[in-house]
C-alpha cells in the first residue's frame, strides 16, 4: 500500500489530476501523449496516468515524440509535482492492436479505474479525467455499468442524484436521462427526478463553475413543447409545474422551450446552464456547436470527474491524426473546478473561468431583463446585479475619458512627438474688429483654401 499520508503532506499546492488510460487500442493513450508533452502543464497541475508506462512508450514511438518522458509512481516511490506521473496497474505484457476491440484492453481499462478510484478515495489525487472506455469489452464481474457517469454515480455519489453535464465554454448541457432506451424516456420523466437533476444543475453551477445566481433553460419533451398539449401533456403536467415552483422559491429557470427552435437560434447564449430531457436532446445540439472542445463532467459528485467528449475512435487509432483538443479542455476543467470548490481565485487557468467568479457584468443584462418581465413572481436579490451595473458604467465613463485625452482635446502635453498637428486657435477667439477690417479678396482666398 501507498503511503497515502506522506503523499498529502509533501504535496505542492498544484492540483493532482489523475488520468485513466481508457481502451489502450482506442485513441486514448494518442490524445492523453499529445497533450501532456506540452512541458506547461506541469506548471498548472500534476497529471497522473493510471495504466500503462509500456503502453505510453509505444504510442510515444508512434507519434515519434521523443521529448515525452514521465516518472514512474510506484508502491516504493512518490509523486513527483514538477513531472508526468505514470502508475503502472498491471504487470502482464499487453498486445497492443490499435482499432481491435480485445477482452484484454477492456480489463485493463477497468483496471485503471479502479486504481484512481482507490487514489480518489484516499485524496492522493482531487480529480479525474477519465479517457474512452469500450462499453461492452469492459463488462465484468466487477463492472457492470452503462458507462462511467453511472460507475461513478454509484461509487462517489453516496446515493445522491448526479447529472451527465456537456461543458465547453459558457454553454452547459445537462440530462435529466441519460443511457436509457428512447422509448423509457416518457415514463422516466417525473416531477422528482427533474427536480433532483434541476437542484444538481443548479448547486453545481454555483460550487463548481462560481456563478452565484445562475440562469437555467428547461427543454420541453415533445415536439413544439406539447404545443399546449396537443403533442403531449408532460410539459403541462410535469415540468412546467417544477419550472413555475423554481421561479416561486427566486431561482432564474425558465421554460420549458421547444428544443429546435431554442438551439436553432442560438438562445442558449443567454443562459448559464441548459436542462434537456434525453440524452440525444442535448447532445446532438451540443456537438453541433463544440464537437471538438467538449467535455464531459459529471456533476453532484463527490469528486471531480471530466472526460473528453468522444468515443474510442477505433477507426483511426494509432494513426497519429487523433484531435486532442477535447481532451486538453478535459483537463483544464477539472483543473478549474478543483480550484473553484477550493476557493482559489487569482491562479485560475482560462479567463472565462476566471471571469464567472470575479465579474458576471456578461450575464446582467439578460438578468435584468428576466427580472424586469417576471410579473407577479417574488422579487430576486439585485444588489450584485446593481452592484455591476454601476462597477461597469464606472469603468466606462473612465474608458471614455482616457480615449478623450488620448485624442489631445487641445492639450498640449498630448501633441508633442508630432503624432498629431496642434489644434488651430478658433476663430471666434479673434478680435472682432480684426474681421471687420479684413479685406474681401482675403476672404476669398480663404475660401479657396479651405476648399482644397
Amino acid at each position: 500500500m501507498r503511503d497515502n499520508k506522506n503523499q498529502k503532506n509533501r504535496r505542492s499546492n498544484k492540483p493532482r489530476i489523475g488520468i485513466t488510460i481508457g481502451d489502450y487500442n482506442g485513441i486514448g493513450p494518442e490524445v492523453i501523449v499529445k497533450v501532456l508533452q506540452d512541458k506547461r502543464i506541469t506548471n498548472i497541475c500534476t497529471p497522473i496516468v493510471y495504466g500503462s508506462g509500456k503502453i505510453l512508450t509505444k504510442y510515444k514511438r508512434i507519434l515519434n515524440l521523443e521529448e515525452f518522458t514521465y516518472h514512474q509512481y510506484n508502491n516504493n516511490s512518490y509523486i513527483h509535482d514538477q513531472k508526468i506521473n505514470v502508475v503502472n496497474c498491471w504487470s502482464e505484457v499487453q498486445e497492443l492492436e490499435p482499432g481491435k476491440v480485445t477482452q484484454e484492453a477492456g480489463h485493463c481499462a477497468y483496471l485503471s479505474i479502479d486504481k484512481a478510484s482507490e487514489d480518489l478515495r484516499s485524496e492522493v489525487i482531487d480529480a479525474v479525467v477519465t479517457s474512452p472506455i469500450n462499453k461492452a469489452n469492459i463488462q465484468s464481474e466487477n463492472f457492470q455499468y452503462a458507462g462511467h457517469t453511472e460507475y461513478y454515480n454509484e461509487n462517489f455519489a453516496k446515493d445522491r442524484e448526479t447529472l451527465m453535464t456537456l461543458c465547453a465554454g459558457d454553454l452547459r448541457v445537462g440530462v435529466v436521462t441519460g443511457h436509457i432506451p428512447i422509448k423509457a424516456v416518457s415514463d422516466a420523466i417525473t416531477k422528482e427526478l427533474v427536480t433532483a437533476k434541476l437542484n444538481v444543475m443548479i448547486d453545481s453551477l454555483k460550487k463548481d463553475f462560481g456563478i452565484t445566481k445562475p440562469k437555467v433553460a428547461v427543454m420541453g419533451l415533445n415536439p413544439h413543447a406539447g404545443e399546449e398539449g396537443l403533442l403531449g401533456d408532460e410539459e403541462i403536467n410535469v415540468i412546467g409545474p417544477v419550472v413555475k415552483e423554481f421561479k416561486k422559491r427566486g431561482n432564474l429557470v425558465f421554460g420549458p422551450f421547444p428544443a429546435d427552435g431554442f438551439f436553432g437560434t442560438l438562445s442558449f447564449k443567454n443562459y448559464d446552464g441548459i436542462l434537456c430531457m434525453y440524452h440525444d436532446q442535448g447532445l446532438i445540439p451540443f456537438k453541433l456547436h463544440a464537437f471538438e472542445s467538449g467535455v464531459n463532467y459529471t456533476a453532484g459528485l463527490d469528486i471531480v470527474r471530466t472526460s473528453p467528449d468522444h468515443g474510442t475512435a477505433y477507426n483511426i487509432a494509432g494513426k497519429g491524426i487523433a484531435d486532442e483538443k477535447s481532451f486538453r479542455e478535459a483537463l483544464m476543467q477539472a483543473v478549474d473546478i478543483v480550484k473553484v470548490r477550493n476557493n482559489v481565485v487569482e491562479n485560475m487557468i482560462r479567463p472565462n473561468a476566471k471571469q464567472l467568479l470575479q465579474d458576471r457584468k456578461d450575464h446582467i443584462k439578460n438578468q435584468k431583463m428576466v427580472v424586469d418581465s417576471a410579473v407577479g413572481e417574488e422579487e430576486y436579490d439585485l444588489s450584485e446585479l446593481e452592484a455591476g451595473e454601476r462597477k461597469e458604467a464606472q469603468v466606462t465613463k473612465q474608458q471614455k475619458m482616457l480615449e478623450n485625452k488620448a485624442k489631445g482635446q487641445g492639450n498640449p502635453k498630448f501633441n508633442k512627438g508630432g503624432n498629431r498637428p496642434p489644434h488651430p486657435k478658433k476663430e471666434h477667439w479673434k478680435s472682432r474688429k480684426d474681421n471687420f477690417n479684413k479685406k474681401p479678396e482675403n476672404n476669398a482666398n480663404k475660401a479657396e483654401d479651405n476648399s482644397e
